[in-house]
């Protein structure tokens, strides 16, 4: 199945309905919600099996996603801001929680949940001129360089990843009542 080419055109996200998936340890779609299906322009069929990088919109740092699995892996939860890409090209901004799901009899890691938002205009003005650096640097020296620069970035700003992501998308008030929410709903931790 072919990606559609990126448009400049974004999908309207209604702000008080989630995106949900599950993914396996390699990112092979589980599950999604109808709300899912519905923004990505994809059947279940089409995404069921497949690997969730089908709907990463280019416009993506690959450094987000190294360091989304690499906190994962680690039995980490992570949260994010990514633009996606639907079916018919148009793009969406979410923020994201990458939540580890552990099978309770090994204690092993067997799957990741998505829980995703619309993201806030102030959120997306905040991350989209780092994401530009980040990919700019990740198209001329690659992914270790665009790390490096992460690292000094978030240095400089005397921060960590979770503080910087917790600064940009406000987790605080009724947004982290919305995630903490959705994790007592899924049997998260």
């Amino acid at each position: 199945m072919e990606q559609q080419t990126p448009i400049d055109e974004s999908v309207k996200l209604d702000k008080y309905k989630y995106i949900m998936s599950r993914t396996d340890t390699k990112g092979n779609i589980e599950f999604g919600n109808d709300y899912f299906f519905e923004i990505s322009g994809y059947t279940p069929n089409e995404l069921i099996g497949r690997s969730h990088n089908l709907i990463r919109h280019p416009d993506m740092p690959k450094v987000i996603f190294k360091l989304m699995w690499d906190r994962l892996k680690q039995g980490k939860n992570v949260f994010a801001v990514v633009k996606n890409m639907a079916k018919d090209g148009r793009y969406y901004w979410v923020t994201t929680k990458f939540e580890i799901k552990k099978d309770p009899i090994e204690n092993s890691i067997r799957s990741y949940m998505a829980y995703r938002q619309a993201a806030k205009p102030k959120t997306i003005g905040s991350i989209s001129k780092l994401y530009k650096e980040l990919l700019d640097i990740e198209q001329s020296g690659g992914v270790e360089a665009s790390e490096k620069y992460l690292s000094g970035y978030l240095e400089s700003r005397r921060q960590t990843y979770d503080e910087f992501i917790d600064e940009v998308i406000g987790n605080n008030g009724a947004f982290k009542i919305f995630f903490t929410a959705m994790t007592k709903m899924f049997g998260g931790k």
